[in-house]
């Protein structure tokens, strides 16, 4: 296992009991969430899509109000390869409905078109800011683990992956980063380079669909481009959408500590 993530940079680990417990009982409270007038803001792209960006109530353990700590081979593996694990922040509860994507509100043509033909692909972290849009390493994470809460078939909405697209990534970061003190780091506009990398990674890096069933657990490597997948005519889910809880904790040391070789 670990020699194929971190070759291709996105493992998924199948279902098992602790974390079926544990997504069951987050799933009662992100239906919840979702339904709150205080996260109507969080519907987009004309209602297909539940952003929930900070919508779980879960602690620093992943325990959400009453319920286990986020547990499993997932968990494990991190504190395994990743040196421990990390205190977490409230899960995004990312939930994709049928006849997504719709444009998203402020989306202009180009965006729209790169959500629907390229599934919104990005690395987590960079930040575009300003109008036009630059973009900046804000929040550099460790991983991104994802917990699916509901069922949904293999073409509900997937999170994509572009296998081995975080190698391309790092080699072009790392020499736009090399040298520079912390502060320098984060005010260092990487549109270009980023798009460049990008581009190539469309090139040379295989798109796989990464689909897990509730139980599982979807680990994704920090500097992996990766995004959403349309929602297919054939496509099916429980009642609730296509409902994945996502942690993305910061990684300590910034962000040399994100481009380094693990």
């Amino acid at each position: 296992m670990r020699g194929d993530f971190f070759e291709k940079g996105w493992a998924c680990f199948p279902p098992e009991p602790p974390l079926m417990t544990w997504a069951d009982h987050a799933k009662d409270h992100a239906k919840i969430a979702v339904q709150a007038a205080e996260n109507e803001h969080l519907h987009q792209c004309e209602g297909t899509w539940f952003v929930g960006l900070d919508a779980l109530p879960n602690d620093e353990m992943g325990r959400v109000r009453g319920g286990a700590p986020l547990q499993g081979e997932a968990v494990e593996f991190v504190k395994r390869y990743y040196g421990g694990w990390p205190a977490l922040h409230k899960a995004q509860i990312s939930v994709l409905y049928p006849g997504y994507p719709k444009p998203r509100t402020g989306e202009n043509d180009a965006g729209f078109r790169y959500r629907k033909n390229r599934d919104a692909a990005h690395v987590d972290g960079i930040i575009g800011l300003g109008e036009p849009k630059r973009r900046f390493v804000q929040e550099p994470h460790a991983f991104i683990i994802g917990v699916p809460l509901t069922t949904a078939s293999e073409t509900a909405s997937p999170l994509v992956v572009w296998e081995g697209s975080h190698h391309i990534m790092r080699t072009a970061l790392q020499s736009a980063f090399a040298g520079l003190s912390p502060e320098d780091a984060s005010a260092l506009d990487v549109t270009e380079i980023y798009q460049n990398a990008r581009r190539l990674v469309f090139e040379s890096c295989p798109r796989v669909p990464v689909h897990g069933d509730v139980g599982s657990a979807m680990l994704v490597h920090r500097l992996a481009l990766h995004g959403v997948a349309p929602w297919a005519d054939d496509a099916t889910a429980d009642p609730e959408g296509r409902m994945i809880a996502y942690f993305r904790p910061e990684i300590a040391g910034g962000i040399t500590a994100w481009l380094s070789d693990l």
